[in-house]
């Protein structure tokens, strides 16, 4: 297991994060990720804390305050030191049927972040995340609470989730003009099938110094290799009863083609060639991974072993490669000549 700085912080996660959207499974969405209960649970934080992972991510609006609190049971059932395991938690979902049980604002934080640290039994949170653009809150509002909880001693670091290009940037000049607390990070979709964040948010992130946190590296399961043309999947896979994130399947299924070339070649998964791709990406800080049960977590750690070589490499970033999509194709036009290896004044 690899550790990479989180952004510019001199904070060190492991590669892999462990997930937790299948705890719980209260409610008609999330009973759809997995039902996970405490002694299955344990269980799953044991094996991954013992392969080296030390990032673990969660979010209040996770089975309604259930997966917190499973995980936070978890680590004392385990009797792990809390300067051991780096947690991360978000904000911003519907947690009550009021219009103030959720967004961005400085109230819905102020008491999101209470019940966060009471459901995880602890002082407090490494990394707190905003889950989503809040279309009503001005940005202000949200850093300056942000910034109130850092300098309280209740927050370490913030991140952001979801968002675009445009607004992480906004929010990085507002809080370098205030002085307030930045963002060290960004959680974001990203797999070898859907690059879309390559286009303006990747950039953005190696500008600024901000460290990239993979939510469902394997396209809601779609590029395990067990789904494929003419195939529904496993009846019990996630994919099946929720098709969730949206994916070109013509591409996906190109992309597949290739990894499981690749992936015989190995003798192994094609999920563990879907996570190597990511891993050997620069801008990934961590990859994170969910699972429902042990061998599955157990096949999804062992990406971590798994070198692709420069050929291979070479071979899936061909044929997953994005559209040349409008201003990218007129930036590579207009910039050619003005990058210090493509200017020869000798002609």
């Amino acid at each position: 297991m690899r550790y990479n700085q989180l952004g510019r912080t001199g904070l060190f996660v492991s590669e892999l994060c462990l997930g937790t959207m299948t705890f719980g499974g209260s409610g008609e969405v999330w009973s759809k990720m997995g039902a996970l209960q405490q002694e299955a649970v344990d269980g799953l934080v044991r094996d991954a804390l013992a392969a080296g992972i030390n990032f673990i991510d969660t979010a209040d609006v996770y089975s309604f305050g259930e997966s917190e609190t499973l995980l936070g049971r978890s680590l004392r059932n385990l009797g792990v030191r809390r300067s051991d395991v780096v947690i991360a938690t978000k904000v911003y979902g519907a947690m009550g049927p009021g219009p103030n049980d959720r967004g961005a604002s400085r109230g819905h934080i102020m008491d999101g972040v209470q019940a966060s640290l009471e459901r995880l039994q602890t002082d407090h949170i490494d990394l707190y995340q905003i889950h989503g653009t809040d279309p009503v809150t001005p940005i202000e509002e949200t850093l300056r609470a942000l910034d109130d909880l850092v300098r309280q001693g209740l927050v370490r670091y913030i991140g952001v989730s979801n968002w675009q290009a445009w607004r992480i940037m906004k929010a990085l000049g507002l809080a370098d003009r205030h002085g307030w607390s930045r963002f060290v990070s960004l959680q974001a979709y990203y797999t070898i099938a859907g690059r879309d964040l390559e286009r303006e948010i990747v950039p953005l992130l190696a500008e600024e110094g901000l460290g990239l946190m993979v939510w469902s590296p394997l396209a809601g399961g779609l590029l395990s290799g067990k789904f494929g043309p003419g195939s529904n999947g496993p009846e019990d896979a996630r994919r099946t009863s929720f098709d969730f994130p949206p994916v070109d399947r013509a591409h996906a299924w190109t992309c597949v083609a290739a990894m499981r070339e690749i992936a015989e070649a190995h003798q192994v998964s094609v999920a563990r060639v879907a996570l190597a791709w990511l891993l050997a990406r620069p801008q990934v800080s961590s990859v994170i991974i969910g699972a429902r049960r042990a061998e599955q977590l157990a096949d999804n750690i062992a990406a971590t072993t798994l070198v692709l070589s420069a050929e291979e490499l070479a071979t899936l970033d061909r044929v997953s490669a994005l559209r040349a999509e409008y201003p990218g194709w007129m930036l590579e036009r207009q910039g050619a000549g003005r990058r210090p290896q493509d200017f020869n004044p000798a002609g």
